[in-house]
């Protein structure tokens, strides 16, 4: 059905020479994505070599490649084993043979989503945060509801950074090669046997790009790759990195995604019938659509055509991370580009704010809001910040005229709702109610549970967590150098009863997480006070951000403290499975970016899945998800007469005054089962009213119905 479809049936066979007969349709599962969201997937990979499976990341390819022949002997030899193996085979088969969702959308004519990352699970290096765990969610949906859609993005050969903490807390970053010949995909061929490879023009050279397919259940991600032969070193550079320090070299990124993916998806015999610009880097894909709708006969009138086709989803609430280049800049790398067009002037002019004015800047962001015929940001206060951020763009227009409307975010439940809860909500909430998370009925058995019962699912959930922070913050502190009683002090100080706080994100400045040290008397009294907290961090600064690093040094600061050994850890190289124990485990989940800057946010959502309680400014997702039963809130308007500083001191009075007078004595007034019934009632609030507005199915639904659909 897809291109690639004959080179993934070749990769699946030859896995499969290696295996036992019995586990030969664990090639199949293998090479599909599918099972990291299957309830058991994971585990039934795990139990044929666990050590193997922990160093190999997870890889399901390297796992069966690497694993000695004894013990995959062994496990074909396990007639329950080979009957766990048949039953996640017959239901990745069966979800396949599903007839495609009826509507305008066709196999033949798909949703072509274009995303610079995606986070479809740990072991594919390709993502560095929300907005790339956001398009994985995305692709997973789509899969589910079976939305023909297909993804178009990078082959990172080195990905994002790895992190590591000094003793004063300061990052260093490090990349590793992540080989696609060893990881769950395919290059995909033509009929010749050839890599079926497409040409983007860039400086001077006319740069080969290969394609890679990865699988994410019936969704081929398609994956553009640079590092071929016949480039030049410079040309093989460009899809090496995420988030490329160089603006060059993002330039020529952008050119490759945005180009090339229209390009590869021609040569892949692919004709989609919208393309979703998931952000504005793969913006300068509607130049081609214009050459492609003049050759169509659009001479009079090519743009129209390209907006016909394009829709552009907006994530980024601010205007400096809206990057803009200066002539020079896109010219030196994409001048050839621009000859395409017939017009340099044109070429510059549609990715400014005043396409007039030729000492303004070009924006991928402005360009894809003037090609696209639906836009949209990701949570109803977004909208509203875009609206007034990119009016200038609109002149004429009242700010409310604007045209970007929104669609929130939601996450992809069967990827984020794990452990005890899963097996909570599977045994009350009814056979296939994954299929019906959107609706409010589906989840309205929650109130029947008793609270006996969700109490303990927290708190199993709560004591794996602790257990993986021990082990993980020892390893950590006697890599970093840390003396051995300080790498010692969480096997001994973090308790699995105790109230677990945590806050894990991209941690740029306007996320905050120097508020919890702005007050550190107070953090000291709430970590050693008569009910102590214990709280967990993870993050990474972006390798050029010196002050998101100085944030970190802050916090690191508290460990001085004789109590803070044994009740707060920082947890490196902030991750997907890592993200998946913290938000599963923690009892609160703090969110507390400066306001306006939070365009959705949507750790949050993910863990209200496991019975997590949110403590947030009123800003992205909370804005309107928060009703008074159901979390807490801090204040999320925007003081003209404070300055940064004092806003930041304010917010912090607020979150400690919060967790003082409110969450900690809630957690603390049990009955006399030992059951928090007030806490017990809120996490049952939660989870009624978060579960199914902030669903991935309710958002790609949204996306078909608001955005996909011609007018």
């Amino acid at each position: 059905m897809w291109a690639g479809d004959h080179d993934m049936e070749r990769a699946v066979k030859e896995l499969a020479q290696v295996l036992p007969e019995p586990l030969r349709a664990l090639a199949r599962i293998a090479y599909d994505y599918r099972w990291s969201w299957s309830k058991d997937g994971a585990a039934m990979f795990e139990a044929i070599d666990p050590p193997r499976w922990a160093r190999t990341g997870h890889n399901p390819r390297r796992l069966l490649t690497e694993t000695h022949p004894t013990l995959l002997a062994s496990a074909a030899a396990n007639s329950d084993f080979v009957g766990w193996v048949s039953r996640i085979a017959a239901e990745l088969a069966a979800d396949r043979a599903r007839p495609v969702a009826p509507g305008a959308l066709t196999a033949a004519h798909p949703v072509a989503f274009c995303c610079s990352e995606f986070g479809v699970h740990g072991s594919l290096p390709i993502y560095s945060g929300g907005l790339g765990i956001l398009a994985g969610d995305i692709l997973k949906e789509a899969s589910d509801l079976a939305l023909p859609l297909v993804g178009v993005g990078l082959m990172y050969r080195t990905g994002y950074f790895h992190q590591r903490i000094d003793v004063t807390g300061y990052q260093y970053e490090y990349w590793l090669d992540a080989d696609p010949e060893r990881l769950p995909c395919v290059r995909v061929t033509g009929a010749d046997g050839r890599p079926v490879t497409v040409s983007v023009p860039m400086d001077d050279e006319n740069v080969a790009v290969q394609i890679w397919r990865v699988d994410v259940g019936r969704v081929p991600l398609y994956l553009l790759d640079t590092d071929l032969a016949q480039n030049s070193q410079v040309g093989r550079w460009v899809t090496s990195r995420l988030y490329e320090s160089s603006r060059a070299i993002r330039l020529a990124q952008y050119a490759v995604l945005g180009m090339g993916g229209v390009r590869a998806l021609r040569a892949l015999g692919i004709a989609p019938a919208v393309y979703h610009l998931n952000e504005g880097h793969s913006a300068l894909g509607v130049f081609e659509l214009m050459c492609q709708a003049r050759a169509e006969g659009w001479a009079d009138d090519p743009w129209r055509r390209v907006r016909e086709q394009v829709v552009f989803t907006t994530h980024t609430p601010v205007p400096a991370g809206n990057e803009t280049y200066q002539r020079s800049e896109v010219l030196g790398m994409l001048g050839r580009m621009a000859d395409l067009v017939g017009d340099r002037e044109q070429f510059l002019a549609m990715g400014r704010i005043d396409p007039g004015n030729p000492n303004q800047p070009m924006g991928m962001g402005a360009l894809a809001l003037r090609a696209s015929r639906h836009a949209n940001g990701v949570s109803r206060r977004h909208g509203a910040v875009a609206r007034a951020m990119w009016q200038p763009l609109f002149p004429g227009r009242a700010v409310a005229d604007v045209p970007i409307t929104h669609v929130t975010n939601g996450v992809h439940i069967p990827t984020w709702l794990q452990g005890p809860m899963r097996e909570l909500l599977d045994r009350h909430l009814g056979e296939g109610w994954l299929t019906r998370a959107d609706q409010s009925a589906t989840w309205a058995p929650i109130q029947d549970i008793p609270a006996g019962e969700l109490w303990a699912a927290r708190c199993n959930a709560r004591r794996q967590l602790v257990d993986m922070i021990t082990r993980r913050a020892t390893s950590d502190r006697l890599r970093r150098g840390d003396s051995l009683d300080y790498a010692a002090a969480p096997n001994s100080g973090f308790d699995p009863d105790r109230i677990t706080i945590g806050f894990a994100r991209r941690l740029a400045t306007y996320k905050r997480l120097h508020l919890v040290a702005l007050l550190p008397e107070r953090a000291l009294g709430l970590i050693g006070g008569k009910n102590p907290v214990q709280f967990v961090f993870a993050g990474k600064a972006h390798p050029d951000d010196t002050a998101a690093k100085e944030v970190v040094r802050q916090v690191f600061a508290l460990k001085r403290a004789p109590s803070v050994s044994g009740r707060a850890a920082f947890l490196e190289d902030y991750d997907i499975p890592l993200a998946g124990h913290l938000v599963a485990g923690c009892d609160v989940w703090i969110n507390v970016p400066r306001p306006p800057n939070e365009a959705s946010g949507t750790s949050g959502m993910k863990s209200c899945l496991g019975g997590g309680l949110q403590v947030s400014v009123l800003d992205g997702w909370w804005a309107e998800a928060f009703d008074g039963s159901n979390g807490w809130a801090i204040n999320g308007d925007v003081d003209p007469d404070l300055s940064e500083a004092a806003q930041d001191l304010r917010d912090a009075r607020a979150l400690f005054d919060l967790l003082e007078q409110s969450v900690v004595p809630l957690f603390h007034e049990r009955d006399a089962q030992g059951v928090p019934q007030g806490w017990v009632a809120m996490m049952r609030r939660s989870l009624m009213t978060h579960g199914p507005r902030f669903s991935a199915t309710r958002m790609v639904r949204e996306y078909t119905d608001l955005i996909y659909m011609p007018d």
